[in-house]
């Protein structure tokens, strides 16, 4: 009933945009008032019937223009929120860049290296990063080091947290970078016991270091990287990993990112390292942290808990781990704990610049669907009383239409 004739043009976007849409209401009719013109022959007047039809035609024009223009708002108001959430994304992702803090605290004094030669003596670890330190001409090089020292991390608090989350035997881990390589770093005589005179345990015991804890390695071309994009322009190469979305598209609050995201490698690892191209972040931290999301608070990351796929931790301490197993009671502090970055991006203005102006962005286009759904509102309401004015005209009209039927004009169709 309510389709465009040949007559009506659409609305203007701009006519569209400034709705302060105040439409007359249009007089109703009655077919029984001596103010609708009677029938006068020759065309001198107007018939009732006639008029009835031009009022039914200006009610039917107004209504089709408030569902073109609710239509409009509605596309309006889809767009915009689809520039916010893009808009999160974006501040989401500079904010992995700028780290958990956007200004990084001092380097701590002591070194990962430090604090495993001094706490962890006995350890294989400890005889690596002891080798790794000298000029030893031992062939180490197919060990890249120990899991706490591949990995930096801008903010003190997500640095003992991560620390505990992984927990000492995965910190202390050797990573190593092929098969060939984890093979001789243990050696076993022909009953299967381990042999104390060569590999690790020789070269242990030649500097009177006794090695009796048993201890993890992890070989990088054995894991299964990361398969997906990655951050554009990012020379840390981060994982473009899918973020947590609401129902309505935002992240969940006090969202900062993703861990893996948050390790910050020096250029030497930052680059190709396997055969295959692959580098620390999408091998070792990935298979380590996988999508393991950090929050701001327990309260934030407890509100997010259906959108937990890998665990979440949180700054002031908590830790949800991967098989839904809450972490309770006082922090552990380790003792050994990855570093605490110097690290500032060189473009470190240009990427705070950046920041502020996608706050500014989301702000004002934020403002701008407030005001497109309060505009919306609007026209929907005025929309519901054309169409109660319309309603009533029709019920008025139906008697005289009864004894006097109106010949509709027909409306030529556009052929496609």
């Amino acid at each position: 009933m309510f389709s465009p004739n040949q007559h009506h043009q659409q609305m203007p976007l701009q006519q569209a945009r400034l709705l302060n849409v105040q439409i007359p209401p249009s007089p109703i009719i009655n077919p029984s008032s001596s103010s609708v013109p009677a029938v006068v022959d020759g065309g001198g007047a107007l018939s009732q019937a006639q008029s009835l039809v031009i009022s039914s035609k200006k009610l039917e024009d107004e209504l089709l223009f408030l569902g073109q223009n609710i239509k409009h708002r509605e596309h309006n108001i889809k767009h915009l929120n689809s520039c916010i959430h893009t808009l999160d994304d974006q501040i989401t992702d500079v904010q992995d860049i700028l780290g958990s803090s956007t200004t990084p605290m001092i380097q701590d004094s002591h070194k990962p290296t430090d604090l495993i030669m001094q706490h962890h003596q006995q350890s294989a670890a400890a005889l690596i990063c002891q080798l790794q330190s000298s000029a030893d001409p031992y062939s180490t090089k197919d060990v890249l080091g120990v899991v706490a020292s591949l990995g930096k991390v801008n903010d003190d608090s997500l640095s003992r947290l991560l620390s505990e989350y992984l927990g000492l035997d995965t910190m202390l881990a050797l990573v190593c970078l092929t098969y060939k390589g984890v093979e001789v770093l243990e050696t076993y005589d022909t009953e299967g016991f381990v042999s104390r005179s060569s590999g690790l345990h020789g070269i242990g015991a030649s500097l009177g270091r006794t090695m009796n804890q048993r201890f993890n390695v992890i070989c990088l071309e054995n894991l299964r990287p990361y398969v997906g994009e990655f951050m554009p322009d990012d020379p840390q190469r981060r994982l473009a990993l899918l973020k947590p979305k609401l129902t309505n598209g935002e992240s969940p609050n006090g969202f900062l990112g993703f861990a893996v995201n948050m390790i910050h490698l020096d250029s030497a690892h930052s680059l190709s390292l396997t055969n295959d191209g692959h580098g620390l972040r999408e091998t070792l931290f990935y298979n380590l942290f996988s999508r393991l999301q950090v929050y701001r608070t327990r309260a934030h990351m407890l509100q997010a808990l259906p959108f937990l796929s890998d665990g979440a931790v949180s700054l002031d301490g908590g830790i949800i781990r991967d098989n839904g197993v809450f972490v309770f009671g006082t922090r552990n502090e380790m003792n050994v704990r990855f570093a605490i970055s110097s690290y500032l991006p060189e473009n470190l203005v240009e990427i705070v610049k950046q920041m502020k102006e996608l706050k500014w962005k989301k702000e004002t286009t934020a403002e701008e669907l407030q005001r497109e759904e309060e505009i919306l509102t609007h026209v929907k309401y005025t929309f519901e009383v054309k169409k109660q004015e319309f309603v009533r005209f029709m019920a008025q009209s139906s008697p005289y239409a009864i004894q006097y039927p109106m010949q509709a004009t027909p409306r030529r169709v556009t052929p496609r």
